[in-house]
């Protein structure tokens, strides 16, 4: 494939959105907007793509997208498409064969698209190769005007009379040029409505100069653009589906796909089972033969093989195999649990590491905190580990049993193989094959 460049218009408002936030930067299955399409047009290998923004949105896309090559350019006034696109010609002007043109508002378009486009503009010596799509519901978008099946012009939504919105042929907004482009925008003249230039005017201009334009019909919800919450939510329901049924196909059990949310990115194993109310979310991968039940959510985690999760909370943790976790635990940041751990109700691990066979079974709080091999944490027992001003750390020895309602304040070292008792508070390191006791002397009276 010749060089190609990419242009990414996101400097719009996005005033249908409803929204302080740019719509670009409105979140897709766990990623933002712009993210998506950024993500698809590098999967293309351009030349140099550059990304139009505005003032208002420029410093969070570029945050955004801050680990990749992409080069910036300012819209300062919002008029329209084809005054943005031109915001690239002092990066892009002679610098490659085709220039594409994409809307930040297309988070899923794929290679597959962008590529077919391009190569149809290739072979069939095109100045101009646009992508279209036919909706059902066309409400929003450029209609495509045709006549004897050739492309005559573009019509927006503004500007349609009412017969031209009954056509459900549309714009995508996503353009392939030759490397003439800068030329044929500069004569797009003002809309007398909207008082913007659009990229859509480019099209009686090449028919003038007897260029030819193409036309590249993609009937998939692909070309999705997100103009409205409703857009949003069509797009989600799309990829979630999509997500689903190809997490079946690998060996998934899914017991009602109407009642999961599982993110695009997630990564789950053969014959492991995802129960009703399970909400999956960024960054997660889980491993074979696992069982997720009951409204549990997880994000950024890795789970091993062999798990069961039960109605339990699971964030930027790592859990290892055969690990059992719930009903009703949440295990936070930095947490690893080893092999064969059990992680009981109502238990709380925070940035601690258990190791294998260790047991927090009942009602407990464990903070900033390493747990030795084969220890049993009674029902109860909290880990102590904020002083006011800092976080301490508690360290469990190997086979260690710590007995029910046991206070542990940090920093705090206990040894291996210690017992200490139910209601305990310890304050004092405990050496290795200890017993330690440490409550008031129960005292019985007679009744008054």
């Amino acid at each position: 494939m010749k060089n190609v460049s990419v242009v990414v218009l996101a400097a719009g408002i996005g005033t249908r959105m409803i929204s302080s936030i740019s719509k670009v930067m409105h979140n897709l299955s766990g990623k933002p907007i712009i993210r998506w399409v950024i993500d698809s047009v590098l999967s293309i290998n351009p030349n140099i793509v550059v990304v139009v923004v505005n003032r208002a949105n420029s410093n969070i896309i570029k945050k955004l997208l801050s680990d990749t090559n992409v080069k910036f350019v300012y819209q300062k006034e919002q008029l329209g498409s084809a005054d943005a696109a031109m915001k690239a010609e002092k990066i892009l002007k002679n610098k490659s064969d085709y220039i594409l043109i994409v809307n930040g508002d297309t988070p899923l378009i794929d290679k597959i698209i962008l590529n077919s486009l391009i190569n149809k503009t290739i072979k069939t010596n095109s100045s101009l190769t646009l992508l279209s799509s036919i909706l059902r519901n066309p409400y929003g978008y450029g209609r495509i005007i045709k006549k004897n099946g050739i492309l005559k012009n573009i019509v927006e939504e503004v500007n349609a009379t009412e017969k031209e919105k009954e056509i459900n042929e549309i714009n995508s907004g996503i353009y392939c040029f030759d490397k003439n482009v800068w030329n044929y925008l500069k004569n797009v003249k003002q809309n007398n409505i909207k008082k913007e230039y659009y990229l859509t005017d480019v099209i009686p201009i090449l028919k003038k100069k007897k260029k030819k334009i193409s036309l590249f019909v993609y009937n998939k919800y692909e070309t999705i653009g997100i103009n409205t919450r409703i857009d949003l939510l069509n797009a989600e329901r799309e990829l979630k589906i999509k997500k689903i049924y190809n997490l079946i196909n690998s060996g998934v059990n899914i017991i009602d796909i109407n009642n999961v949310y599982i993110s695009n990115d997630a990564k789950i194993g053969k014959d492991t089972i995802i129960y009703p109310g399970v909400f999956i979310d960024i960054g997660v991968s889980i491993g074979e033969k696992c069982v997720i039940k009951g409204y549990s959510y997880l994000i950024n985690s890795k789970i091993g093989y062999n798990n069961t999760i039960i109605y339990s909370y699971i964030e930027g943790s790592i859990i290892k195999n055969k690990v059992t976790v719930g009903p009703f635990a949440h295990i936070r940041h930095g947490t690893v649990l080893s092999e064969n751990v059990k992680i009981g109700n109502f238990s709380e691990i925070k940035n601690s590491k258990v190791k294998e066979k260790s047991k927090i079974n009942h009602l407990s709080y464990i903070g900033d905190s390493k747990i030795g091999k084969n220890v049993n944490i009674g029902a109860g027992t909290i880990t102590c580990n904020y002083d006011g001003k800092k976080k301490n750390k508690t360290i469990i020895g190997q086979k260690s049993f710590i007995g029910s309602n046991v206070n542990l304040v940090a920093p705090i070292k206990i040894g291996e193989n210690v017992f200490i008792a139910a209601g305990s508070t310890v304050t004092k390191n405990v050496p290795s094959n200890k017993f330690t006791i440490s409550r008031p002397k129960q005292k019985i009276k007679q009744k008054k």
